[in-house]
């Protein structure tokens, strides 16, 4: 049988996935075109014009914000529990950032914030801390949550094994009666200034960072402040600011995990969450490659559209097995009911890399006007090249890669005559 149905690759690869990710795929994109899109420009021009409490609430109101847990904790459908919990999240951060990087980033940082509390494997917490977060967003309130573990002095080294182990850690736990005294500062925080929950990593006091902790905190306590919001080259949409935490008082009942858990919590949720930065990286790249188009269909050169060019059919061509590539890579690491490190290395590093090349090619194709604002493409390239830096940079996501596979794919091969 022949198919020459004119459907786009988005229709014939949203008819792959099972009815109800179908389902949830057309919701996010119907939510990015009409909630996102319009307003990512100016967003990026002026990060302060867009709220994104009520962005996070609308995006709420649709149960996209509690999509980590299922009824009755949150909104995830229990269908999705037969496959991968990782495919909605990773369909979410494709649409979302297609229609803006920096907006993307500032709804989807909240999961990353949540994700400490189920990776942890406390039912406790679980059915505790995070039931609580949720019913919060679900009465209308915007409890969005922070991820916090970069430091002033300690960046990638604290997302790599090896980096970790000469990691300079100043965020220090102190134990006292009924709880910890936390004194320190988190920098590059996404979301930081918006944030209603955090959860901070910290080590305890006079040890390193086999003694990292998970803290669950929230601005109201007493000596909790924001720093320094940071004016970035991309995704200036989304807030990255500093914490700053003097004498803060923190409940044993806050721990998430146990005390010395942290490291092992961090790489679960860095596991979780790289493929869903790859789904980020490759949702600007397909944002670049559609302002693109658009642009080849309505721009003429001589008497025709430039899309009529042989060149420029060649150069789109290039860019959609590009695109097609990247989403294969993600959906592929999220077909996994654990994810693992290497899986999600590979997805993160493959998908930043491939979306710069692509943002860079649409600039190419559109000559001048790839550079100017109004365009879309030169906003996609800056907010793209931080998927390449965040949740580890790409160099410290390949020796993960390699750290992962060592006693597999990079061991010796034994003997063959042994028995």
């Amino acid at each position: 049988m022949y198919d020459a149905k004119p459907r786009s690759l988005w229709e014939r690869d949203t008819h792959t996935l099972p009815l109800p990710m179908q389902a949830f795929r057309r919701r996010y994109r119907r939510f990015a075109r009409k909630h996102i899109a319009p307003f990512g420009l100016e967003a990026d021009l002026n990060p302060k014009s867009m709220d994104v409490r009520a962005l996070f609430l609308k995006s709420a109101k649709r149960g996209f914000q509690t999509e980590l847990m299922p009824w009755p904790i949150g909104t995830m459908k229990w269908s999705s529990l037969a496959t991968s919990f990782l495919i909605g999240p990773a369909l979410k951060a494709e649409e979302f950032c297609a229609a803006c990087g920096g907006l993307g980033l500032s709804l989807l940082a909240h999961d990353l914030g949540m994700a400490p509390l189920f990776v942890c494997g406390k039912v406790g917490v679980i059915t505790g801390w995070m039931r609580r977060i949720y019913r919060e967003i679900r009465s209308g309130e915007a409890s969005m949550a922070a991820f916090a573990i970069t430091e002033p002095a300690a960046g990638s080294d604290v997302e790599d094994t090896e980096g970790g182990e000469s990691a300079r850690i100043t965020c220090r736990a102190r134990k006292v009666s009924g709880g910890w005294r936390i004194n320190g500062r988190k920098c590059f925080i996404s979301d930081g200034a918006v944030a209603k929950w955090v959860t901070l990593f910290a080590a305890i006091e006079e040890r390193g960072l086999e003694s990292w902790t998970c803290f669950l905190l929230d601005k109201g306590m007493h000596g909790f402040s924001v720093g320094r919001s940071e004016c970035k080259m991309g995704q200036r949409a989304s807030d990255a600011s500093e914490l700053i935490l003097e004498n803060v008082f923190v409940p044993d009942d806050r721990v998430i995990g146990s005390v010395g858990a942290g490291w092992a919590i961090n790489r679960n949720v860095l596991n979780f969450s790289r493929p869903v930065v790859g789904a980020m990286a490759l949702g600007m790249a397909r944002g670049a490659f559609e302002h693109a188009i658009g642009f080849c269909n309505k721009t003429r050169l001589g008497n025709r559209p430039l899309i009529q060019y042989q060149d420029v059919q060649l150069a789109l061509a290039d860019m959609m097995i590009q695109l097609s590539a990247a989403r294969a890579t993600v959906w592929q690491a999220v077909r996994y009911r654990c994810p693992f490190q290497a899986a999600g290395s590979i997805a993160k590093v493959f998908c930043s890399d491939t979306a710069w090349s692509v943002c860079n090619a649409a600039m190419e194709l559109m000559g001048d006007h790839g550079y100017l604002h109004s365009q879309g493409v030169e906003k996609a390239a800056r907010d793209v090249r931080l998927t390449q830096i965040y949740e580890g940079t790409n160099q410290i996501n390949r020796l993960a890669i390699f750290e992962s596979q060592l006693g597999a794919e990079f061991a010796a091969e034994p003997d063959a005559g042994k028995k």
